[in-house]
């Protein structure tokens, strides 16, 4: 079983456009909710993780942060066990 990967995302950001491709490099099937013209979703993805800006990313119930965040699991090792539990 693996976790299920969130990300709020825009289609022109390049922090979202990092994230992802580190997600697919690890195999992760992300459910990419796009914050687009949609104020509503960026007003639940701000709801949820207190933050305005994207991405922001879930692995399972763990709330990662932004790009910067995954990016540093994945220099500590802690990205692949995380995505596989």
């Amino acid at each position: 079983m693996t976790n299920q990967v969130v990300i709020y995302s825009s289609s022109y950001c390049p922090y979202c456009i990092r994230a992802l491709q580190l997600l697919d490099k690890k195999r992760a099937q992300a459910k990419v909710i796009s914050v687009d013209g949609r104020v509503d979703l960026r007003r639940e993805m701000s709801s949820k993780a207190g933050r305005t800006s994207v991405p922001q990313i879930w692995i399972g119930e763990l709330y990662v942060g932004g790009c910067d965040e995954l990016y540093a699991l994945e220099r500590s090792g802690r990205l692949g066990p995380l995505l596989s539990a």
